[in-house]
């Protein structure tokens, strides 16, 4: 399998976590939407971060979708989604929230970093800026019933979703506000996985 997309990406880093907590092989290729576009769209037209190309050839994209298809191959002993129906909508809502988090913080950065400043469109900031905030809130209060105890889908993708926001942006999330997930974050980044798929 080969993993096309950049780690500075959320969702092509909790693939290639995921991946390594799957016990799958695979071949990381760190192709940029951007800079290298046309490379890009050699494997996927669409050019859409993260791409995983199967053994043969086929082309799946979206995290959530690539996740769904190697939380269906990994053995019981592996999986990271849970089978029981309550505990499942569970990491499900938290999942929903850290995605969301995700989501809103690549709209900020990217209102920032690709648009010119005098086109900057502060009702729209405003708004994103709520959305994350909350989403963040919801999750926090989560997590302060110890949800994150183990290191699962839901637990792996908050703590990528805060490590991103902390290092694109930390002046509008502050982490102090959070301590729950600034605490799992901090023990997660400690893991072997986090470590070799480090945000960059």
């Amino acid at each position: 399998m080969k993993l096309i997309g950049m780690l500075d990406s959320p969702y092509v880093r909790r693939v290639a976590i995921s991946l390594d907590l799957y016990g799958v092989d695979f071949v990381h290729e760190p192709l940029s939407v951007f800079r290298t576009f046309t490379e890009f769209s050699r494997i996927n037209p669409v050019v859409k971060a993260p791409t995983l190309v199967l053994d043969d050839g086929t082309v799946l994209m979206d995290s959530s979708l690539i996740l769904d298809y190697l939380e269906a191959l990994a053995p019981a002993d592996k999986k990271l989604l849970p089978q029981a129906l309550n505990a499942r909508a569970r990491d499900l809502q938290l999942l929903g929230l850290a995605l969301a988090a995700c989501e809103k913080s690549v709209q900020i950065v990217y209102e920032h970093n690709l648009r010119p400043a005098e086109k900057l469109h502060a009702p729209w900031l405003e708004r994103v800026t709520g959305q994350l905030l909350a989403a963040f809130s919801r999750l926090d209060e989560q997590l302060a019933r110890g949800d994150d105890a183990d290191l699962n889908q839901a637990s792996l993708t908050a703590a990528v979703a805060w490590s991103f926001s902390q290092f694109t942006v930390a002046s509008v999330v502050k982490a102090a506000d959070f301590p729950h997930l600034q605490r799992l974050a901090e023990r997660l980044e400690q893991h072997p996985a986090f470590k070799k798929y480090p945000i960059e």
